[in-house]
């Protein structure tokens, strides 16, 4: 388990927060119910870096961007949580190769992200640390749809990919527009 250090930035604090969460979860289980546990703390991050970019953030394009991920997010939690109500995992049903490769995917958006220059702004940083947020979401979605067996859960991982593979192509056309007036 690591532990992360407190960070003064407020969409650090939430990506370590949703880390913390996601080290201390249970990882027993097929890659299934592993996926829908997992991706439920990952989003529940997103939503609190959403939350915190609509309460402090300025920029109206990154608000609606965040607002749309919201919904979204809101709307596959409640689908992975009706998946994980219908599907019991099978005793020793975990899959190691799949568990190292989602534990990599994560660790690789921490190191990522601790390495991102942050100002200390809303926007910027939202908008930064969403792009590595998301891109492990791909990672863990394209793990899923190689590893997983039910086809419920891999639908809803494709329209993941697809939905957060879309907002980073917005978040990176919005920081290639504004990067420089946030950098000192």
């Amino acid at each position: 388990m690591r532990t992360h250090e407190q960070h003064p930035n407020n969409m650090m604090a939430a990506m370590h927060n949703m880390m913390e969460e996601m080290d201390n979860a249970s990882l027993h289980g097929d890659p299934d119910n592993h996926f829908a546990r997992m991706m439920q703390l990952h989003h529940a991050g997103a939503l609190s870096m959403g939350d915190r970019l609509l309460q402090d953030g300025r920029d109206l394009t990154l608000a609606g961007i965040a607002r749309d991920m919201i919904q979204k997010q809101k709307e596959e939690i409640a689908a992975l949580q009706l998946f994980l109500n219908n599907n019991r995992p099978m005793p020793h049903s975990e899959n190691p190769v799949f568990n190292s490769a989602m534990k990599k995917a994560m660790d690789n958006m921490d190191l990522n992200a601790a390495q991102e220059k942050l100002t200390g702004e809303a926007d910027n940083d939202f908008a930064a640390l969403m792009v590595h947020h998301h891109q492990a979401a791909i990672e863990m979605a394209d793990l899923i749809i190689q590893y997983g067996t039910d086809p419920g859960i891999k639908k809803i991982a494709g329209m993941m990919k697809t939905d957060q593979e879309a907002e980073i192509q917005l978040l990176l056309k919005w920081l290639n527009e504004h990067r420089d007036q946030h950098l000192t």
